[in-house]
């Protein structure tokens, strides 16, 4: 009897021990391949230190063990954890891409675009005056918490405070996470008034004719009403982990999923949704080269962005829910284009009703959501006008858009919640009480 209870005892530790060797295996592309991803981006992209990044950005959970190797000369960054590494590369003009499967990324040669002048001008210099006291006191006393490594406030399209962290400026293109999501939807309402789409029309994408999934529309992905099974929890094995740190395909990833829900009726954020959208707005491309070049020439070249990286996986795709680097001013200048109702100096850039589309409440997301775009409409940010709205991105990237109070308020760091999250709504609060 105590042998057969001994037996049962050790085949249920060896039960559990194989069981957790199998999962933590699996997290393993996640570990390394956010260490390598994000060190290759800071250190080649944004030119931040390597020991800064590891000490400030990887400092935390099993990141904090990998232990990584930047090699200059190839801009690559190789990342170890245990008996696993991933390895993430650098190319001119595209940014940083996880290599999977493969020993570097293919890619067409970039032409770089010529630097387009500085269109953002100083604004009233009394408001300036009243506000700097309280960009020191944000980014370098951190008074609203967080660890904030930029903040641009722009007040009827003027610059009224910016600053910076030591070792960033203005020139520093800094990593967007899910604010990427809203470039998405700029791109979506210029190709849908350039024609090649149609934003309430199901799309044909193959994998999902035979079920329910064919009835999804491209207004139910951006809205994350698409009702496509997804987990997107950044703290465990989750689909957007596995998505941002294993595919090579993230768009296809996401799509493969199965339907939770009959789509347009349950609001749920999913970055896979993103990714879907911008592998079909490829598809509606003849090369990447073609479909970079749209991008460039139709979205960023208007607003005075000439130095983005949209850094693709490895099938060639923007990764359009995460992936943007850009300077603190960029991402003000396209805060602004929505703050003017989709235009630039003047000359229309989105289809005229697209901020409004964008800006219309999701169904069942309480006034919170509109489309890949977060409203003020449930007062989420009680003591900001409710006519507020936002691109949100992980860790505390942030571009508030107040119409009422003709407003832009851009925020980039790495202040990660719970510990370091940043009193975003005092913040805004006492901007709007000094104008």
């Amino acid at each position: 009897m105590k042998k057969t209870l001994f037996r049962v005892i050790l085949g249920v530790i060896a039960a559990a021990l194989v069981g957790g060797c199998l999962y933590l295996n699996s997290l393993m592309p996640i570990i390394t391949g956010y260490a390598a991803k994000n060190l290759a981006s800071a250190v080649f992209v944004s030119e931040r230190d390597a020991d800064d990044v590891q000490a400030l950005d990887l400092n935390f959970s099993f990141i904090k063990y990998t232990r990584n190797k930047v090699d200059y000369e190839s801009k690559t960054v190789t990342s170890r954890f245990l008996w696993a590494k991933s390895v993430a590369a650098y190319r001119e003009g595209y940014g940083v891409t996880l290599l999977r499967g493969a020993k570097e990324a293919s890619a067409y040669p970039l032409e770089p675009m010529a630097p387009i002048p500085e269109r953002l001008e100083p604004g009233d210099s009394a408001l300036a005056a009243r506000l700097e006291p309280l960009a020191r006191a944000f980014v370098d006393d951190h008074a609203y918490n967080g660890t904030p490594f930029a903040f641009v406030v722009l007040h009827k399209g003027q610059i009224v405070a910016e600053r910076y962290r030591e070792g960033i400026g203005p020139d520093t293109r800094l990593l967007s996470w899910s604010m990427a999501k809203s470039f998405t939807n700029a791109l979506v309402g210029i190709m849908s008034g350039d024609g090649l789409i149609d934003v309430q029309a199901p799309m044909d994408i193959p994998q999902w004719q035979s079920d329910g999934r064919k009835a999804i529309t491209l207004n139910d992905l951006m809205q994350m009403l698409s009702g496509l099974e997804w987990n997107e929890n950044y703290g465990n094995r989750s689909d957007v982990n596995l998505m941002l740190h294993r595919e090579k395909d993230m768009g296809l990833f996401a799509l493969n999923k199965p339907l939770a829900y009959e789509p347009g009726t349950h609001w749920y954020y999913s970055s896979g949704s993103t990714n879907i959208v911008m592998r079909y707005l490829r598809g509606k491309f003849s090369s990447d080269e073609a479909f970079l070049t749209y991008i460039r020439e139709r979205l960023f070249r208007p607003l005075g962005i000439w130095n983005a990286c949209f850094e693709p996986d490895m099938s060639g795709t923007p990764v359009g829910s995460s992936y943007l680097y850009v300077t603190a001013r960029d991402y003000a200048r396209f805060g602004e284009l929505y703050l003017e109702d989709g235009c630039v100096e003047g000359e229309r850039i989105l289809p005229e009703g697209w901020v409004r589309y964008t800006t219309t409440p999701a169904s069942s997301s309480a006034g919170g959501y509109g489309a890949f775009f977060w409203l003020n409409r449930n007062g989420f940010r009680p003591d900001v006008p409710a006519d507020m709205f936002s691109c949100n991105g992980h860790d505390g990237q942030q571009i508030y858009i107040i119409p009422s109070k003709d407003l832009v308020v851009v925020i980039l760091g790495y202040s990660p919640k719970p510990d370091r999250v940043i009193d975003f709504n005092g913040l805004l609060r006492d901007i709007i009480a000094e104008l």
